[in-house]
């Protein structure tokens, strides 16, 4: 390679455990007369003063495809050992994350990994200096080693927010077929799409336009056919739902949840979350509506995914009205802007459906503050955010709602606010955590 040499290693090999040190020694002169973008004329000195040759980057990315590139492909002698799911760990020794830990984390959870962090002063003699923005990462999960390096291929250079080469429209196609499978879904889409083109506007508003028009084909035909969408329209200026959904799921996982109800599934949209996060092992949507699940079906491509994940999920037509056996056993229920499609004298049947029948260690429900309503210059005085909701309650009346329930079934609630806070009106969306 015109930047240096890689050198692959194998302290360990056997049955049980086998360990492949890769080995980056980046040529400094090279990297410099290499196939770089020359057109950077912002800081002249670059080529020659930066931390290429030391950290992992960009270079490590490329390396990977080549000495691990039929992993990377998917291509093997025994194609079941490319779908097979085992217990990997990357170290990654020097890794730079401009944006700090909360950004190298926000990149890896959604995907399942657990991470140790260990970051590194920016020089050990001058401790007055502070920390630096380079850690050394371990991050573990139970997936296929094809997913781990395409992870790790796409999302090093999206923390070093660089590249050592010109970014143009092939960069697109490699992005959105490195990506296929996981991107779409990601919490951070927008920003690993703009750092892996380099902030290049053009190049990133087609890729997450072709984004957004595949993820469109996965519905299928909904556009006479779905059900009314479940995001109230005065509520889209604002990315509610996906804080919403990002909320519920590091709920369900610093509880320590591993089998998820989602209770009123409507469209899916936290079933995809669920379904990317390895951490969860079961999971259920339930939904009243059969079109609704028809179509979650689709969106998810249930009959294409892998074995290991068409395991790990179920979808159920039912009511919330109805005490239903299918139910009980798991460990967390999410009920996402459920409550407020209900009639208040059905609201009894569904606490008892819920909390006395189904009984999971913890239920999640979110809702809207209809105080923070007067906020929507949209919305008329009065009106409710949605047509179908049948009532929207303040803080006090959720609050009492809660504590009620607690008394009832024994459960304890801590009430979390879901989006910007206002110092009078609170925030757009309210949520009651219930642990048995």
């Amino acid at each position: 390679m015109w930047y240096g040499k890689a050198h692959v290693f194998y302290p360990e090999a056997s049955e049980d455990r086998c360990t492949a040190a890769l080995l980056m020694e980046v040529d400094p002169v090279g990297l410099v007369r290499g196939r770089g973008n020359k057109k950077d004329d912002s800081f002249r000195l670059k080529q020659y003063v930066n931390d290429k040759p030391y950290v992992c980057s960009s270079l490590l990315s490329t390396s990977l495809t080549k000495v691990f590139g039929s992993a990377i492909s998917g291509k093997c002698q025994n194609p079941d050992l490319v779908e097979q799911i085992m217990p990997l760990e990357a170290k990654l020794a020097v890794l730079p994350a401009r944006g700090g830990e909360a950004f190298l984390r926000s990149l890896f959870e959604p995907l399942g990994y657990e991470l140790e962090l260990e970051r590194h002063a920016l020089d050990s003699k001058f401790s007055d200096w502070g920390e630096s923005p380079y850690f050394t990462v371990s991050l573990k999960n139970s997936t296929t080693l094809k997913e781990l390096l395409t992870h790790l291929y796409v999302l090093i250079p999206v923390l070093d927010n660089d590249k050592h080469y010109f970014v143009g429209d092939d960069e697109v196609e490699k992005l959105l077929r490195k990506g296929d499978g996981w991107l779409e879904d990601h919490p951070a889409k927008d920003t690993i799409t703009r750092r892996y083109l380099k902030h290049k506007k053009s190049l990133v508003r087609i890729a997450l336009d072709r984004l957004v028009e595949e993820d469109a084909e996965d519905e299928g035909a909904q556009d006479t056919t779905q059900e009314p969408s479940s995001v109230p329209a005065v509520e889209e200026t604002i990315s509610l739902n996906e804080q919403r959904l990002k909320d519920v799921l590091q709920v369900l996982k610093e509880n320590g949840a591993k089998k998820i109800l989602d209770l009123g599934c409507g469209e899916g949209n936290l079933l995809r979350l669920l379904l990317r996060d390895k951490s969860f092992e079961k999971i259920v949507g339930i939904d009243v509506s059969y079109r609704s699940i028809e179509i979650v079906a689709k969106r998810l491509r249930l009959k294409d995914l892998l074995a290991r994940d068409r395991n790990r999920i179920e979808l159920l037509h039912g009511s919330l009205m109805y005490r239903d056996q299918r139910l009980a056993g798991y460990d967390a229920a999410a009920v996402v802007e459920v409550i407020e499609h209900l009639d208040p004298p059905r609201l009894a049947a569904f606490e008892r459906v819920v909390f006395e029948c189904a009984r999971p260690e913890t239920v999640v429900v979110t809702t809207p503050n209809s105080e923070y309503n007067v906020l929507f210059e949209t919305l008329p005085v009065g009106k409710l955010r949605h047509d179908d909701h049948r009532f929207e309650w303040s803080r006090q009346e959720f609050e009492a709602w809660c504590q009620q329930l607690c008394k009832r079934f024994k459960y304890e609630v801590e009430l979390k606010t879901v989006g910007p806070v206002d110092n009078t009106v609170g925030s757009p969306t309210q949520m009651g955590v219930f642990r048995r």
